[in-house]
């Protein structure tokens, strides 16, 4: 398997070199040997996160597919070109390359995903704007929409299951343990409670409800 690139690997390098020096005009230049460096790898991340993706704009059956134009396949590479660089950082400049393409994946895409998260190998997002993703336990097979929320509570941070959607505008809060195929409807919050495998849930912490999820998401291999 190989994944088509609608820019060459050089170009995207300096396709990405040229907006993080323009967004960031701090004389500290990022160049493209040290981003290649780690855009390689981020690569390799999104090539086997879009194989298990069944979607024809993600995978057409052959190869991956990845479109610099896409807004939310340039937002995942993003993530995880800004997670490589924290993760393989040799110096504190890597922090501050790390900081920059995080900053940038906010501007352009409206989507907080800190470098220092550890999303899932496999997750999808759906045009993510205004959707905030923290400090949480993740699992493969994530579906993240707008406004979406994960994060702390009182300092605890919630376990998420595998095969999770979150619709949009649903948040997951603090010391919660979300079983493996539930989906949290639209414009719901889940704070400081545990939901069992195969739920849907509704609601708010003061008037909520969950039924059974029957079906696995089809947009998964």
């Amino acid at each position: 398997m190989y994944m088509q690139l609608s820019l060459n690997q050089k170009q995207l390098c300096e396709y990405i070199c040229n907006q993080l020096n323009t967004f960031f005009l701090d004389y500290d230049s990022v160049t493209e040997k040290n981003l290649m460096s780690f855009l390689t790898d981020s690569i390799e991340r999104l090539e086997y996160c879009f194989s298990k993706i069944n979607n024809k704009y993600f995978f057409d059956g052959k190869s991956t597919i990845f479109n610099h134009l896409n807004g939310d396949q340039y937002a995942m590479l993003l993530y995880f070109l800004s997670n490589t660089a924290y993760v393989n950082k040799r110096s504190s400049k890597d922090i501050t390359l790390a900081s920059k393409i995080y900053l940038l994946n906010k501007a352009l895409h409206g989507i907080d995903a800190f470098y220092e998260v550890e999303l899932p190998k496999i997750f999808l997002f759906i045009h993510p704007l205004g959707t905030v993703l923290g400090r949480a336990s993740y699992s493969d097979y994530l579906i993240v929409y707008q406004r979406c929320g994960v994060g702390t509570n009182k300092d605890s941070s919630p376990t998420l299951g595998k095969y999770l959607t979150l619709h949009p505008g649903s948040s997951i809060l603090g010391e919660s343990n979300i079983g493996e195929n539930c989906s949290i409807a639209s414009d719901s919050l889940l704070i400081d409670r545990d939901l069992k495998d195969n739920s849907i849930y509704y609601g708010n912490p003061g008037n909520n409800r969950s039924r059974t999820n029957e079906m696995y998401n089809k947009i998964w291999f």
